[in-house]
């Protein structure tokens, strides 16, 4: 017999049943339960050479029909193993007198065959001399299989730790994995993860068949398959049998019950473990080991066993793995725990919680110590012990709600010493500040901190200290975080804690480049990167990460790439998954500043479902799509994004980021025409800035902000804001701030009617903005110097000189015939021909980024200020089925979700006409909506 791949043996099965020459298949189709041969026979039954010739046959429902010799036909026989001696006997006739054009396909569970290997029974089968046998062995699903499931029934919602943990319970067995979908979709919400993967349970048809299995064994057999079930992993027949107390039972005595491989002995041993083999109840894997056939079944066995029989087996399996070495404490206090041995347990819990600290491996410990100091059994000695390890790794690690609950509790235990009620209240404050997003309640706690530990524990309270020092989160003035700094690094210097003097360090850094101090350059370099402790590894990559982010927002994007590289290289080998993360999310900040734009929308939203539950770490991705919806035209989840239900809120998310949100959510409302708004907004947020005092985190605020006072007609606000502005950039280093200054003065000149003021003004900052580089601000503000300069051309217009309207046909719009040059031709240096070429470039420019709505606007603009010659004649060109010119720039808008009318402000057309558009877009492209418009 041939063991062949499934595409192989379907192409002859399909042969056998379309040419006549291609003589009888038998595929013999081997599976365990629930790996999906029942699947694969519906799909053969699909084929289209098995039209008509189709025969299912189940054993046991019915006889198998006659087949005839002379014609086509496949026959599906299900669940051999089933089958009685007549049924066998008739499935051997049918094999045996298969004719030329017949195929015949026959699955069945290995391990439940009556006679192992032999399907068909143990009388002999003479198979047809012209007979091809093909075998196929169904395995389970692998990790992309299951993957590829879980997005199939639960769309994108699923995380990729549930999906592995998915994979880990069904151990990959496809009606398992199928069952636990089901309950997923009505139970995980609109995200799964792996506690709920957890939680789901085990599903009944998996239950059953286990406890069939293991209720059909004799007594012995029985304490294996529950021994297997307290171990949960594969494990040899020795350690089964020891866990199952089987292994002393033997008249020889206990010398006797191993022989000299470590295999069982005992003749009551072997055959229990025999014959839970035999029932299928364990599985052996190539190593020699046995395990349950599915991991997630251990549950519905150990919920049979009774309580103090389970106990004494978690008590040997305890035993077991006590004389281990190296210990696995964590599984040990697992089985201490299940056995009712409490201290003992405690005392596994914090071997294993400090070895997984030491090894960086900050979830684990998380995991752990949540599950431990949930349980009101643990004394408040063991907690006072327990909760700061707890703490340490929850702020290096990745967020838990459940640990910022279990530590919140802690902190009011008024029985804890007020040393370790300190520094865990040290850890909380920075969980809520740094990972949840609440950093007035993060503040408060880290202010107490800092009282309570500056006696007792001055090297912590140094740490509290420099926390406070860091000026991200809004509500405190620059001074008070210079001021806290100054204490932080009193303290670390007097307490000679080398980790502490890293902690304290890396902040001071990170404080000067966060607000443009070059000084923090040098504060950078000292940090030591190739500490042999990895504490003060993990607090380097901290800085070097916090030092990226700050780079990004002052625009040294060279720079911010190296420290990237070199935070996220030193994060990972010093185990500081929240750190990684962090620097993930200014990747993408980076990305948008430098118009890295192709697949930047999807890295974000990939980003966004990878970090849900961290709001912090997600801002960031979530700004960024905002800003590239805003870009796109896509005004709808722009908003979404910046203001939504999910989205980080301006007044309260990081500083840098909450200008950044502030100057979109402004810019959104000016482009819907809702000046009161914006102006709003403006004043707003420009107080938030200069109530904390750093001016550089305003480059992307401050423009927009400028705009909306003076539209709004407060110029003096906006000639103040401006002044103020330039008074806090003085004497700092901040390329992208100084380039938005530029920017501000334009924006100032241009609203005081002053285009001949205002475009050198946006021509410098647009100068700037390219060496950066910032392709999109930069083409920003040569918009804004070719809308200038075709002011000034149109100043020189006499007044009797045609001016557009948003009459005129529906593809295009006559434009003034206006003259710069005395002679009355445009030459390159006359402001109109210079504010077109401005106007060409920045429409190329954000055609080339994707910014459909900005590319649309301008490419109206300039068409609205064409000299004559450049016109396009009187008459409708004839594009037929082909969308026009127009046509799909409006199409395109509408797709992204602008109304009419807004799509009418931006190209400077009737909405009548953009309704038009509208209608002949969806009718060529035959769509039924608007949103099917967009690209």
């Amino acid at each position: 017999m041939v063991t062949q791949g499934e595409e192989f043996w379907e192409g002859r099965i399909r042969r056998t049943l379309a040419e006549k020459g291609a003589g009888p298949v038998l595929v013999l189709v081997a599976g365990a339960a629930g790996t999906g041969k029942s699947w694969l026979l519906r799909r053969l039954a699909e084929l289209p050479e098995a039209v008509g010739a189709v025969t299912p046959w189940r054993c046991g429902d019915r006889q198998p029909p006659d087949i005839a010799a002379d014609a086509p036909a496949l026959v599906l026989v299900d669940d051999v193993h089933t089958a009685d001696e007549e049924a066998l006997a008739r499935i051997r006739g049918l094999v045996a007198e298969a004719g030329p054009q017949t195929a015949v396909v026959v699955t069945y569970r290995p391990e439940e065959l009556a006679r192992p290997g032999l399907p068909f029974g143990p009388a002999p089968l003479r198979y047809p001399d012209d007979l091809v046998i093909l075998r196929h062995h169904v395995l389970p699903w692998g990790a992309g299989q299951v993957a590829e499931a879980a997005s199939e029934a639960l769309g994108e919602g699923c995380a990729p730790q549930a999906v592995a943990r998915l994979h880990e319970r069904s151990g990959g067995v496809a009606q398992v994995v199928v069952d636990l979908l089901a309950v997923l979709r009505d139970s995980a919400g609109e995200r799964c993860t792996a506690a709920d993967v957890d939680a789901a349970g085990v599903p009944v048809r998996l239950a059953e068949l286990m406890l069939h299995r293991t209720d059909a064994l004799p007594g012995p057999a029985r304490r294996v398959v529950w021994a297997a079930a307290v171990l949960g992993e594969p494990a040899s027949g020795a350690d089964l049998l020891t866990v199952a107390g089987l292994e002393a039972r033997t008249a020889q005595g206990a010398e006797d019950d191993r022989g000299g491989d470590g295999e069982p002995g005992g003749q009551e041993g072997r055959d229990a473990l025999v014959a839970a083999l035999a029932r299928a109840a364990l599985l052996e894997d190539a190593e020699h080991r046995y395990a349950l056939p599915v991991p997630l079944a251990a549950e519905a066995v150990l919920e049979t066993v009774p309580g103090p029989v389970r106990q004494e087996l978690h008590g040997r399996a305890a035993a077991l793995l006590q004389r281990r070495h190296p210990v696995p404490w964590a599984a040990l206090a697992r089985y201490r725990r299940a056995g009712g041995e409490m201290r003992a347990w405690l005392r596994a819990v914090e071997r294993a919680a400090r070895e997984f600290a030491a090894e960086g491996h900050h979830q684990e410990v998380i995991a752990l110590l949540e599950d431990t100091l949930a349980s009101p059994l643990v004394s408040h000695p063991a907690r006072a012990r327990l909760a700061p390890v707890l703490a340490a790794s929850a702020v290096v690690a990745l967020r838990s709600d459940q640990t910022v609950e279990v530590l919140t509790q802690i902190v009011r235990d008024e029985n804890l010493p007020k040393a370790v009620r300190g520094e865990m209240r040290l850890d909380l404050g920075l969980l809520l500040c740094n990972q949840v997003g609440m950093s007035t309640h993060g503040w408060a706690e880290l202010e107490r901190s800092a009282a309570e530990l500056r006696e007792a524990r001055p090297e912590l309270a140094a740490r509290a200290m420099s926390a406070l020092a860091m000026p991200y989160w809004p509500g405190n003035s620059l001074d008070v975080h210079l001021a806290w700094m100054r204490d932080a690094e009193r303290a670390s210097a007097a307490s000679g804690d080398e980790v502490v003097k890293t902690a304290v360090a890396a902040n001071r850094a990170g404080l000067a480049l966060s607000y443009g101090n070059p000084e923090g350059w040098e504060l950078l370099k000292a940090l030591p990167v190739d500490s042999p402790d990895p504490r003060c590894r993990r607090h380097a990559a901290r800085g070097l990460c916090n030092a990226a982010d700050s780079s990004v927002w002052l625009g040294f994007y060279d720079r911010t790439r190296e420290l990237l590289d070199q935070g996220l290289e030193l994060s990972a080998r010093s185990g500081a998954p929240y750190t990684e993360r962090t620097a993930m999310g200014t990747r993408l900040l980076l990305e948008w500043a430098t118009g890295q734009w192709e697949g930047l929308g999807e890295r974000c939203e990939a980003f966004v479902r990878e970090t849900a539950d961290m709001p912090v770490i997600s801002a960031d991705a979530r700004t960024v799509l905002g800003l590239l919806n805003l870009a796109r035209g896509g005004w709808g989840p722009a908003a979404s994004w910046l203001s939504g239900k999910d989205a980080p809120l301006a007044e309260h998310a990081a500083a840098p980021l909450g200008a950044t949100l502030a100057g979109a959510l402004i810019r959104l409302a000016l482009a819907r025409q809702d000046v009161a708004d914006a102006a709003a907004q403006a004043r707003r947020a420009w107080n938030n800035v200069v109530t904390k005092g750093v001016f550089v985190w305003a480059a992307e605020l401050a423009p927009w902000a400028v705009e909306a006072l003076a539209r709004d007609g407060d110029t003096t606000g906006a000639r103040r804001l401006v002044d103020t502005f330039a008074d806090g950039l003085k004497g700092l280093a901040s390329p992208a701030a100084d380039a938005a200054l530029w920017w501000t003065r334009a924006a100032l000149a241009e609203a005081r009617d002053d285009p001949a003021r205002a475009r050198p003004l946006y021509q410098r900052a647009s100068s700037a903005f390219a060496a950066l580089p910032r392709p999109y601000a930069h083409a920003l503000t040569a918009e804004g110097a070719g809308r200038c300069a075709l002011r000034e051309a149109d100043a020189d217009t006499p007044r009797n000189a045609h001016t557009p309207d948003n009459r005129g046909t529906p593809d295009d719009h006559d434009a003034p015939d206006n003259r710069d040059s005395p002679d009355g031709r445009d030459t390159p240096d006359t402001p109109r021909a210079q504010g077109l070429a401005d106007l060409a470039f920045a429409a190329e420019q954000f055609s080339d980024l994707g910014a459909a709505w900005d590319a649309a606007r301008v490419r109206a603009l300039s068409r609205a200020h064409q000299p004559e010659k450049h016109r396009r004649r009187p008459g409708r060109p004839s594009y037929r089925d082909q969308l026009s010119p127009r046509e799909r720039e409006v199409a395109e808008l509408a797709g992204n979700g602008l109304t009419n009318r807004e799509i009418a402000a931006t190209l400077h057309l009737s909405p009548r006409t953009v309704e038009q558009h509208v209608a002949r877009a969806m009718r060529k492209l035959g769509t039924a909506t608007r949103q099917e418009l967009a690209p």
